[in-house]
Formats: C-alpha cells, sequence, structure tokens
C-alpha cells in the first residue's frame, strides 16, 4: 500500500536515506545519501517530473554530452541578467560547444582544456579568459550536483583578463572632450567623469533619480542593449551598484540646467532619450562619443575612460578603499584597488612637496653654517660650570 509509484528510498545502516529509479533497463542512484527520507522522496519527485517533461538527463551515461548539459546549466541560471545570458549563449556557441560539445559531460579532461585555451589565448587573449571562466562555472556546477568526479579547469589564472592599463585623461582632455560632444549629451560626459557612473547607469537615469537640493544622483538601474536591438532596463551590475553618488555642485549645475531644457515632464521621464523620445541607445551616444573624440584628437579614448579618471582622480584625494567601493558600487576591493594608484600627475605635485622640503633644508644648513658663532649668554660658561661644581662638591 505504501510503495512509491516511482523509485524507491531506504534507510542504509548510516542511518542516512538513499533513493534509487529504474530508468529505460537502467538503475539510477540518487547523487549522494539524503539526511531524511522526505528528502530523498523530493529528489525523487522531482527526477519524475524531468522525466515526464522531457528535460531530465543521465549525466553518467555516454548520451549526456557537454552541449546538453550546458544548455540546461544556462536554463537553470534564473539568477542571471538578460545581457549576461546573451553573452553566454554567444560564448558558448562560438567556442566552446564547437570545441567540447560532442564530449561526455565526465569525460573532458584537462589535457583537453589546456590545448584549446591556449590556441585561443593565442588569438583572443580576453576571449579565452571569459570562455574559460564559463566553462569552469559549469563545471563547478556538475561537480557540486556530484555528476562528475572532479573539474577540468586546472589552469592557474586562466580566467584572468590582461589588459593594457588605460590612458589616464587630464582635466583639459576631459574638458575638451565635454566641449565635441552635442549640448544634449554633454550631461552624460559630466555624470561619468564627475560621478564616475558606468554608461549603462548614465543611459538609465530618470528625472526622480536627480536631486538637485542635495547634489546627489541616485543608480537604480542599467540600460544595455542586446544584438536583437531590444532595450532592456535591470538591476546594476551588483547589489553594490545600487547606491547614491554626491556630485560637485558644478556638475549638478549642468545636470540640473539638462532637466529644465532637455527632459520631459514626468517622475520616469529619462534623462537620455532618442528623436522618438524613447531611452537613449548606447549605439548612438557611441557614435557621438567617436566624432567628439575625434574632434579633440583622442581617438582612442573609450566613453569608460571617463569613470576612469573619475575614480583615479577620487582616489588620490585619500579616499579609502571602502569609500572607494561605495563610490564606484564594487562589490569587492580588488576592482576598486585598480584605482589606487599613483598618477603622474599627483606624482609631480609630491615631487613638488620634497623639492619644497629641500629647499627649506639647505636654506638652513647655510643660514647655520655662515652665521657667526654667538655664545649663549643667557647660560654659564661649560667651563665655569663644570669648574664650579668641582670645587663645590654637593
Amino acid at each position: 500500500m505504501g510503495r512509491r509509484q516511482f523509485g524507491s528510498v531506504r534507510r542504509r545502516s548510516s542511518g542516512r536515506w538513499e533513493a534509487s529509479f529504474w530508468y529505460e533497463g537502467d538503475r539510477h542512484l540518487g547523487p549522494a545519501m539524503f539526511a531524511t527520507k522526505a528528502d530523498a522522496c523530493a529528489w525523487l519527485a522531482a527526477v519524475e517530473t524531468s522525466i515526464r517533461s522531457g528535460a531530465w538527463i543521465d549525466p553518467r551515461s555516454g548520451r549526456t554530452t557537454f552541449a546538453e548539459y550546458a544548455a540546461w546549466w544556462l536554463e537553470a541560471r534564473s539568477d542571471l541578467r538578460p545581457r549576461s545570458v546573451e553573452q553566454y549563449t554567444g560564448m558558448l556557441r562560438r567556442h566552446l560547444i564547437p570545441a567540447f560539445g560532442d564530449v561526455a559531460l565526465a569525460r573532458l579532461t584537462p589535457s583537453d582544456v589546456r590545448p584549446w585555451y591556449g590556441r585561443l589565448r593565442s588569438i583572443r587573449p580576453n576571449t579565452a579568459a571569459g570562455a574559460y571562466r564559463l566553462l569552469r562555472a559549469i563545471y563547478n556546477t556538475a561537480v557540486r550536483d556530484e555528476l562528475v568526479a572532479a573539474n577540468p579547469c586546472r589552469i592557474i589564472g586562466g580566467g584572468t583578463e590582461h589588459t593594457p592599463e588605460r590612458p589616464l585623461l587630464t582635466l583639459a582632455q576631459v574638458d575638451d572632450l565635454l566641449r565635441a560632444m552635442p549640448e544634449a549629451l554633454r550631461p552624460a560626459v559630466v555624470l561619468a567623469a564627475w560621478g564616475g557612473l558606468r554608461r549603462g547607469e548614465v543611459l538609465g537615469l530618470q528625472r526622480r533619480d536627480v536631486n538637485e537640493v542635495t547634489s546627489q544622483v541616485r543608480i537604480e538601474r542599467t540600460l544595455h542593449e542586446m544584438h536583437d536591438g531590444r532595450i532592456v532596463l535591470g538591476p546594476p551590475k551588483s547589489s553594490a551598484g545600487r547606491r547614491t553618488v554626491h556630485l560637485p555642485r558644478q556638475a549638478m549645475a549642468a545636470v540640473g540646467d539638462h532637466l529644465r531644457t532637455t527632459v520631459a515632464v514626468g517622475a520616469e521621464s529619462h534623462l537620455f532619450t532618442g528623436s522618438n523620445g524613447n531611452p537613449l541607445r548606447p549605439r548612438t551616444l557611441e557614435t557621438a562619443w567617436r566624432r567628439a573624440r575625434t574632434a579633440a584628437s583622442l581617438p582612442a579614448v573609450h566613453f569608460h575612460d571617463l569613470r576612469h579618471f573619475h575614480l583615479t582622480l577620487y582616489a588620490t584625494t585619500g579616499a579609502t578603499t571602502a569609500e572607494l567601493m561605495a563610490r564606484a558600487g564594487h562589490a569587492s576591493a580588488k576592482a576598486a584597488l585598480t584605482y589606487q594608484h599613483a598618477t603622474e600627475d599627483r606624482d609631480r605635485v609630491l615631487t613638488e612637496v620634497l623639492g619644497q622640503l629641500m629647499d627649506g633644508v639647505r636654506t638652513a644648513g647655510t643660514r647655520d653654517r655662515t652665521a657667526p658663532h654667538r655664545p649663549d649668554r643667557s647660560r654659564p660658561d661649560r667651563a665655569q660650570t663644570d669648574g664650579a661644581a668641582t670645587a663645590h662638591p654637593a
């Protein structure tokens, strides 16, 4: 009467519970022993649902390929943003599936991964790092689910991108770029250069996010353009990205003028829109930016370099790592530390201070050497003092 229609559970001598089921002539065991009978039954129920829907795959059979498991992994990642799903799908299609798609999940080895990584890295180093991170993440899940014994991704530093350091803009160059932009888009440069906002954060701003009284901007959303042309508004890059940023009064004045002259009435009106009134597309901003940087004789400067300029300048004011993380919306200190390097301008200023100290030392030394010796009449002569002490012992 109490027998399950699908699978069976039994208690082992250890006190834990084993779940198993028969499917297409093979007996399948649960991935591990379960602490309670209810847990074992819940696992069987989930497997039964997957089999009936056609979504279940057998990780220990030769029919379970990397391509099949990767597709399941991506579909199960409900926490990913649309832009991330699009990027991962592209990496799988272009780099991982062609290399490993037909390989059984449990048969991929480090000796398979290394030559693939080496070939891709020789052509596109940063692409290789991103694809490697994705492959490693997929196998990390497979290891946690006990579908494979170990992760075949074991290249030290394989997921690290090595990008050349971006040039640090000067104040004059930022001003040149600002003046070269169309008037309606100049506040976008101001927000990136003097607020440290990312491009997607700038384009996601709405009227309700700006408080002129307190000179604050609230970052609540970011805007991305998908490959198919869709505009997607979503949360910031991380939970730390949802933040409030104070702007210098001059920067807020520029944003305030933009609100009064360009932005439509309504709390949810976007600060930057296209000719049709819809949120401005990143590619439209990029087109204007390329023209501006050409006009300013700075053809290699990226829009993101404005954020780099701001955060580096912010770090040189003496901001702590925690303050820099809050300003930038970074979830880890590692990213914030990027901006805490010495800049050429700052180094020159500090060197000038050292020079002033050297001048002070030289001036004092010269004065001491050229001044005539004048005994201090306020103190008794040392010889007299010593003699007195000898003549009149205590």
